[in-house]
């Protein structure tokens, strides 16, 4: 199978326009951050309905930025899900916090709220709670009722949208609106919903934070009065901590406002691919998506189907090498965290503590999703899988 006949699990969709923005961007004298990054974080804190919005080189770097804005330190605990890639809390240990994992709902891939607020209410001596919920696969977290339940105002709520470009809540406000949050941290990796090669946001609607961002990605450095110590003049400037470089460029802003145009076209597309999906996966015993109604609201970033490979009497690997040989990529989301050395072997086997998120990892296969997939490669795809699993 050549690699154009492939179909990856995740694809970046470039059109003509994205092009010509980025080659008019490298004919101008800026070509770092410069003009089109402020263009795009405007634009963004636009489209979310927030006040703030602080791009960076990635959404990694993103997440950092948003725990060095939340003053996070060794005494405070992150409380988040098990069920995402290491960078949700790993960025946050790197001020040396403590991570505390909670069980998820399999029936969303989310953490459970009920799991999140027995925690919330478990005694702690020192140090603030930081809650970081994800919206797996696209699907929004209940923020109003986490917001309901949070008892200390020294609480600090960091949402992971990382996969909820484009995706709403229940009251039809967007992800990254921070109505019931501090920030919301985005990603524009190729696998998602739309792109800038790699970079990440931070969207606010908190002057402060949004101050403390921007001196995040720019190696700490103060220029403007009142937050200088010395007096603020032509070439003057400070530096007030140490972090590094982590601007977006200008050529990546680019892409990104042009990317921008198209995102809701993107969630549209992504809305009737999953429909397309429920359709030809709904005759499938011992298969299941995640059980969610109002797909309208939801950006689908992933295609996660949860599939007894017992009852099938295989494997995931056995199924995925079967469907690469078919020329169809699919991938694991996520191995869970306290699995990895980094968490395992300081703490121990974790697994006894976390039966849901146990359950769906056993189970969790991510198929193809992207907005240039076609219906027929979608019904391509799932009969694949029939006859991997051996499935009538």
């Amino acid at each position: 199978m050549s690699d154009n006949n492939f179909i990856p699990y995740a694809r970046q969709s470039i059109s003509p326009e994205d092009i010509e923005e980025v080659r008019q961007t490298l004919t101008q004298p800026m070509i770092t951050r410069g003009p089109k990054v402020e263009e795009f974080e405007q634009a963004f804190a636009q489209y979310c309905g927030c006040n703030y919005a602080v791009s960076f080189n990635s959404g990694s770097t993103a997440l950092m930025a948003a725990y060095f804005a939340a003053n996070l330190d060794k005494n405070d605990r992150i409380l988040s899900t098990p069920n995402t890639f290491v960078a949700t809390v790993g960025s946050g240990m790197q001020f040396n916090a403590t991570p505390v994992f909670v069980d998820i709902d399999r029936s969303t891939g989310n953490m459970s709220l009920e799991q999140l607020f027995l925690n919330l209410n478990h005694p702690h001596s020192r140090g603030k709670t930081v809650v970081v919920p994800v919206h797996f696969a696209g699907i929004p977290v209940d923020m109003q009722t986490i917001d309901t339940h949070i008892a200390d105002i020294d609480t600090v709520v960091i949402e992971d949208a990382a996969h909820a470009v484009g995706s709403h809540y229940k009251d039809g406000s967007k992800v990254g609106s921070c109505n019931w949050s501090h920030m919301t941290v985005f990603s524009f990796h190729p696998a998602k919903t739309i792109t800038t090669g790699e970079g990440g946001m931070v969207t606010t609607n908190d002057e402060q934070l949004w101050h403390r961002l921007q001196i995040f990605r720019n190696n700490g450095i103060e220029r403007n009065a009142p937050y200088l110590q010395g007096t603020a003049a032509p070439g003057y400037y400070e530096v007030t901590a140490l972090t590094s470089n982590y601007h977006l460029t200008d050529i990546q802003a680019a892409l990104g406002l042009s990317q921008l145009k198209r995102l809701d076209t993107f969630v549209s597309a992504r809305q009737k691919l999953m429909h397309t999906y429920r359709q030809e996966l709904a005759s499938l015993k011992n298969v299941r998506l995640f059980i969610d109604p109002e797909d309208q609201h939801i950006a689908h970033h992933l295609c996660v189907v949860q599939i007894d490979f017992q009852a099938y009497k295989t494997s995931r690997t056995a199924v995925m090498e079967a469907l690469k040989q078919r020329g169809i990529g699919t991938q694991v989301h996520y191995i869970p965290l306290y699995r990895h050395p980094v968490f395992a072997n300081p703490a121990g086997d974790l697994s006894e503590y976390f039966p849901e998120t146990e359950a769906y990892y056993s189970q969790a296969l991510s198929l193809p999703l992207y907005a240039d997939l076609t219906y027929d490669e979608v019904r391509s795809i799932v009969k694949a899988l029939k006859a991997a699993l051996q499935a009538k």
